[in-house]
């Protein structure tokens, strides 16, 4: 097959009961991407047939509406005379299901931050109205960076749609309670689905073992597993009660949203590091969200300025900035406090949350510092290089001139606040 639609096939990836999947070339975007062609065949059995093309229907009305870098986009999708077929991103690399072997498992910080990675795709997900119903080792990539992406959302279930839903979608080991029952469903079943992998990928095992389906249905129902510690002894007591939390089969003991799920994983990532200079991407994302400078940023641009930021850690008495040293970037303060003088005075301090060096990305010309910035404790700092930013999206960039905006207004009216303090103290001394 040289082309399915308008697009270059280079070669087949894999095949299964009901599809094919290509690579292949977009010439139009100048981009590779993975084609899921759907097998004629797999349509001829009525029955199965019209539950297959549901299903087919469901991912393709998925295309363009899901934009994050923890999720395979969905670029294209046609179904005509010619043929079925879904278009989307090809991610280079392997799946989670490599590292689900006894012999070859990850570290238990690199397994915290990956599902961390995936309750923050899956929650942008459900707020899209979107339950994937199928989470498992298999549909989670792995780049050749080391970044994941989730995919297949072809069992998806949409909460804003009015269509009849496919019943009985997912794999048997990774369905929750609720789930193998048939009942209503919400994004809870996802957060049990990934307590499933995460439970696979800190063990090599699953949390239920079972030798048919039947009994995988009643143990889901009825056995609560072991903690993972007692399969890996060197897994801390936090993650046993990350791990028994996401598995609950009772609703209300479970976690009840993404954001709490996610708290608990960064709260146990941040805890197993130690005092190592360099910043996990999970301890980033979280302090960018913490900090007001970023509150009107949305999840995926703060991914990007994970991607583009260089953190780092100082102790007090460092100089960070000298005055009169030329410059192209600037900084937030992730935590501690600095102090700024010019010419050897004091002029004022800064603390967590603030920045400072932003004329180099306001100014239209390389400038030289103005000022030194010293620590007085210790502190973690995000520096941002101008060029960096320039490569980020457009809407990423609107986000920092709004934020900077908002902070040179608040400096001007600081600035006004102390002149007329300044002036008020010359009346009263002229009296």
């Amino acid at each position: 097959m040289e082309r399915i639609g308008k697009y270059d096939v280079v070669r087949e990836l894999g095949r299964g009961a009901t599809s094919e999947v290509y690579l292949a070339n977009d010439t139009f975007a100048d981009r590779k991407v993975a084609i899921k062609l759907v097998r004629q065949e797999a349509l001829g059995d009525i029955e199965y047939g019209r539950r297959f093309q549901k299903l087919f229907l469901t991912e393709a009305s998925l295309a363009g509406k899901m934009q994050h870098p923890h999720i395979a986009a969905i670029f294209d999708a046609v179904a005509d005379q010619e043929g079925s077929y879904i278009v989307m991103e090809y991610v280079e690399g392997t799946t989670l299901e490599e590292y689900c072997r006894v012999e070859n498992l990850l570290p238990i910080p690199r397994i915290i931050e990956l599902v961390f990675k995936c309750s923050k795709a899956l929650d942008y997900a459900h707020r899209l109205g979107i339950i994937h119903r199928d989470i498992k080792p298999a549909n989670i990539l792995m780049t050749s960076e080391g970044e994941i992406k989730i995919s297949d959302f072809g069992a998806a279930l949409s909460l804003g749609s009015e269509t009849t839903q496919v019943t009985g979608v997912g794999s048997p080991a990774y369905m929750s309670p609720e789930q193998v029952r048939d009942q209503q469903l919400n994004h809870q079943t996802d957060i049990f689905s990934l307590g499933v992998v995460m439970y696979q990928l800190l063990t090599g095992r699953l949390p239920f073992k079972a030798t048919n389906n039947f009994s995988m249905v009643y143990q889901i129902i009825n056995v609560d597993p072991p903690p993972p510690s007692i399969h890996r002894p060197e897994i801390p007591p936090a993650v046993d009660v990350i791990a028994k939390k996401a598995l609950q089969k009772n609703l209300e003991r479970r976690y009840q949203t993404w954001s709490d799920f996610s708290a608990a994983l960064a709260g146990v990532f941040n805890e197993l590091q130690s005092t190592a200079e360099q910043v996990p991407e999970t301890e980033k994302f979280n302090t960018l969200r913490s900090l007001a400078f970023f509150r009107g940023f949305s999840d995926v641009e703060l991914w990007q300025v994970v991607r583009i930021s260089t953190w780092s850690r100082h102790g007090p008495d460092t100089v960070l900035l000298r005055e009169g040293e030329p410059g192209r970037s600037f900084f937030i303060m992730a935590s501690g406090r600095v102090q700024i003088t010019k010419q050897g005075r004091l002029l004022t301090s800064l603390a967590t949350g603030q920045c400072f060096g932003e004329m180099s990305y306001l100014g239209t010309r390389d400038l030289q510092r103005s000022a030194t910035v010293t620590t007085v404790t210790d502190v973690t700092l995000i520096e941002i290089a101008d060029e960096a930013l320039s490569q980020s999206t457009e809407s990423c960039r609107n986000r920092f001139n709004a934020a900077f905006l908002e902070l040179l207004v608040s400096r001007l009216e600081d600035a006004n606040i102390r002149v007329s303090q300044l002036l008020m103290e010359r009346v009263v001394a002229v009296q």
